[in-house]
């Protein structure tokens, strides 16, 4: 007999192509099972101009995670950045595939580049128009890497972002590479941020599968990457320590090298919880810290609730660390 799973995602066309990243293999590996895609609009989808600051994660999960516990789905699959760093006891993570680009990339207007003379992306763009920003985790760094720019708010899916850009809205944007990559989309001249320019969210580029704590879905066991697990873990906990999770801008990233860890912050004690990003206007002005630390991956949660305890002293007593720009050709794609 056929089992059936029902797996919920969000319906925005990023979300579907992430979720078929996880029913794919499945549906090869495990004939025996009927996978059923089941779209839901998130709070987020249905409220495009709803500022992020008033809502918290939520928005992007919520919907889901309720259709989870009334039995309406098996399994969930989520953009692992969008989730709260604790999770309801009875809604686990049950695996954590080998995560995708963690990166943030600086994308231009189609065509930015035909007939300039200038290559680097900085310097060529229009210092008139705002470089659109989802987050402000985003316009913070942006600040300190190129204080000659200035950020402004976007929402909306990727496809509607793009197309704000193109219309001469915006000089640029910055959006998840992971998420370009996975929707096919390229721009040429699109530019990778490094570490050392702009710290992504907890969980980047990272899918998360959630289900019902006791349930048994052992053909999950065929996704799980214990590496980008372990990395995930470590950045979500580093974010949990903070306190923050999405009403305060933080960072984190986590990279495991044989038995060590390498995890680096950024974290502001701006409390934007029921104000929103739009409202958000002196962010030269708001103070930040960036610091890294490195250890036994054994030790990995308890190296990240150390880097918390730095990030949170750094940043009462320190107005922040200005990142170096990487030489233009260093980040061209």
């Amino acid at each position: 007999m056929i089992r059936e799973i029902r797996i919920g995602s969000r319906e925005s066309v990023l979300a579907i192509a992430q979720t078929r990243l996880i029913m794919d293999p499945i549906m090869r590996a495990h004939p025996e099972l009927s996978l059923r895609l089941v779209t839901m609009k998130s709070e987020g989808d249905l409220n495009p101009d709803l500022p992020l600051g008033f809502t918290g994660k939520a928005l992007f999960t919520g919907t889901l995670e309720r259709a989870l516990v009334a039995g309406e789905l098996d399994l969930c699959v989520h953009s692992l950045k969008d989730m709260a760093e604790t999770q309801p006891e009875d809604l686990p993570i049950l695996a954590i595939p080998k995560r995708g680009n963690p990166w943030d990339m600086l994308i231009p207007p189609q065509d930015f580049f035909q007939g300039k003379d200038e290559k680097d992306i900085f310097t060529a763009l229009e210092k008139a128009l705002p470089i659109g920003c989802s987050s402000l985790r985003r316009r913070i760094q942006l600040q300190a890497l190129a204080p000659e720019l200035h950020s402004a708010p976007i929402r909306g899916n990727v496809p509607t972002r793009l197309s704000k850009l193109d219309s001469g809205q915006y000089g640029a944007l910055i959006l998840a590479a992971a998420g370009l990559e996975r929707l096919g989309i390229t721009r040429q001249g699109g530019r990778l941020f490094s570490l050392q320019e702009m710290i992504p969210a907890a969980g980047q580029g990272t899918l998360a599968i959630q289900g019902r704590r006791g349930e048994d879905y052992p053909f999950l066991e065929l996704l799980r990457d214990p590496i980008s697990e372990e990395e995930a873990l470590a950045e979500r906990a580093l974010i949990r320590t903070l306190g923050c999770g999405c009403s305060s801008p933080a960072a984190a990233y986590a990279k495991i090298s044989g038995n060590e860890i390498f995890i680096t912050g950024m974290y502001t004690p701006l409390e934007t919880e029921g104000i929103g990003l739009a409202n958000v206007t002196n962010i030269d002005e708001i103070p930040f810290a960036r610091e890294e630390i490195s250890g036994d991956r054994r030790h990995a949660l308890q190296l990240a609730e150390e880097l918390a305890r730095r990030l949170i002293q750094a940043a009462s007593r320190d107005p922040g660390r200005t990142p170096q720009r990487d030489a233009p050709e260093g980040g061209r794609r």
